[in-house]
């Protein structure tokens, strides 16, 4: 299908106002049709480079930190606030968020500039935090995932695409395999901190104590992160989509409202599900529409998804982090209900996030020796699917190191499948377009994970009433006792006599009914992945090198 179209555009050395500070006077690429120009900074050294990418990796870390950290908040926090809603919306919301607004983080920052971008992403992201640390009301620590998952996702995107700017292809799979570093101990280490914050300080502390080094992030990315936006004759407000960035937001939020609370919140014949999902087709008609016919910088051009390579990339990231989140999130309450403590259920994610941080180095380093990926992206989608589907055969006396090896495993698939697939996709598409393309990548992997939570709680929670029913129905208060049971973990310690056993049980078949339905969802990752074309990736930023 498409291949990279750098050809099509003029390239010259043309010094201005906007031009970043990074070794000697920028190329400017000007698209022939819009004359939209690109500038492209000569490759910094290496020095300049890691100053500036570990600024931004402070916040991707603590923004994906705070993606897993309520794994082992969800608990404690619904307790306290005595509102079993509100579990399933500690997570949602912040993935709600996150996925809602990643992908309108590409255009804006063409415009406004990265600099901008991720210093405001960094106080959104603080801010949301210190709403939940100061929470009085369910409500108010709702809207605070709400503000720190806005805040959150655009620094993730924002990072990637600083990498990018910054770094020729061949190159950016290094680069980009130690920011998945940052990513994957971030998402690894979130249970495990949350779990010990609770434990010892209480569940607030584990948002409070964020909000500094975010605030130290700000601080450092304004001083150091010099990539300028896009230059145009438009005025830069009226060269935002907002028609387009209004349908798309509206889409994933009706649409994951709608996934979130069905079977979970509310039953699946419920009006707000049957109301959201069909208004989120109508939404999505609506936006593809706009981006196609009316706008003039679209958010997401359409076209690029109809791209082999973009589709592909997009769908395996999709159907991955459905899976990786599933894991993510129910591995520690499988450690919980064992009996475990926070802080030891959330240590047992750290094989996760260790095999991420293997997988993402590894698999950069590989293509920039090789210059390949597509066979790669099959192996590692592969090892992580494995690993992840393993997780279905342990039990409650299954001793800790086969779960560390099968955990270890989905971390080296997981993190090198970021890696590989980011760079598949920005291989595919020229450079005036790799911001927007990345973002739609983020969106694919956004709303995987919001799903793939949904997915497994549904799962969970039905296998989980069924059985207790069918081994418990007829005997006395049995009812309250399986609402006892399904609102806190605590009553496993209070369960009546001759109920352990069958309890246990049950629980053991919701979890493997978890791990299981992630098996499924992770060979479509291993299909969609088969579906990439291999593209070159240049040694240089501005691609004229092959």
């Amino acid at each position: 299908m498409a291949s990279n179209t750098e050809g099509d555009e003029t390239s010259e050395r043309i010094p201005d106002e906007e031009s970043p500070l990074l070794n000697g006077t920028p190329k400017v690429q000007t698209d022939p049709i819009t004359g939209e120009q690109t500038v492209l900074a000569d490759e910094p050294s290496t020095r300049r480079l890691y100053v500036v990418m570990g600024s931004v990796w402070i916040g991707v870390f603590l923004a994906a930190l705070d993606t897993t950290i309520i794994a082992t908040l969800s608990a404690p926090i619904s307790t306290y606030f005595d509102s079993l809603s509100l579990l399933s919306w500690l997570a949602s919301a912040y993935l709600i968020a996150n996925a809602a607004c990643q992908p309108l983080s590409g255009r804006l920052t063409d415009i406004f500039s990265r600099r901008t971008g991720l210093v405001v992403s960094n106080i959104l992201f603080a801010a949301g935090n210190m709403l939940c640390g100061l929470a009085k009301s369910e409500w108010s620590m709702i809207g605070g995932r709400v503000v720190a998952g806005i805040g959150g996702g655009g620094i993730m995107t924002i990072a990637t695409f600083v990498g990018s700017d910054l770094v020729p292809l061949r190159k950016r799979g290094l680069v980009q395999g130690l920011g998945n570093i940052a990513f994957g101990a971030g998402a690894g280490l979130g249970g495990l901190l949350g779990g010990y914050m609770d434990d010892r300080f209480g569940w607030r502390w584990a948002f409070l104590a964020q909000v500094p080094p975010v605030i130290a992030s700000a601080i450092i990315v304004y001083f150091v992160v010099d990539v300028p936006a896009k230059v145009s004759n438009k005025s830069k407000m009226s060269r935002v989509d907002f028609l387009g960035a209004f349908t798309l937001v509206l889409t994933l939020v009706l649409l994951l409202i709608g996934l979130n609370s069905g079977g979970n919140i509310v039953p699946w014949n419920h009006p707000l599900v049957w109301v959201s999902l069909p208004l989120s087709v109508v939404s999505l008609l609506a936006f593809i529409y706009i981006e196609a016919r009316i706008a003039s910088e679209p958010v997401i051009p359409v076209k690029l998804l109809l791209n082999s390579t973009v589709a592909a990339a997009c769908l395996t990231n999709w159907f991955a982090t459905m899976l990786w989140f599933m894991a993510l999130f129910y591995v520690p309450i499988f450690y919980q209900i064992a009996g475990y403590s926070n802080t030891a259920a959330g240590t047992r994610l750290i094989p996760a996030s260790v095999g991420a941080s293997i997988g993402s180095l590894g698999s950069g380093l590989i293509m920039n020796h090789t210059g390949k990926y597509k066979l790669l992206c099959m192996l590692l989608v592969t090892i992580m699917v494995a690993g992840a589907g393993l997780l279905a055969t342990l039990t409650f006396n299954t001793p800790d190191w086969p779960a560390f090896i099968y955990l270890l495993m989905a971390g080296i698939g997981y993190g090198g499948m970021l890696t590989v697939t980011l760079l598949a996709t920005i291989s595919a598409v020229s450079h005036d377009h790799q911001a927007v393309v990345t973002s739609a990548t983020y969106a694919f992997r956004s709303t995987g994970s919001t799903i793939g939570v949904t997915i497994a709680g549904a799962v969970f929670q039905n296998i989980l009433i069924t059985s207790l029913h069918s081994n418990f129905d007829g005997r006395p208060g049995a009812d309250a006792e399986i609402e006892r049971i399904r609102n806190s973990f605590d009553e496993l310690n209070h369960l009546p006599k001759g109920w352990r056993q069958g309890v246990m049980d049950s629980y053991s078949g919701a979890l493997r009914g978890v791990f299981l339905a992630g098996l499924g969802i992770g060979v479509l990752s291993i299909v969609s992945a088969a579906f990439m074309r291999q593209h070159t990736l240049h040694k240089s930023i501005a691609r004229r090198d092959e």
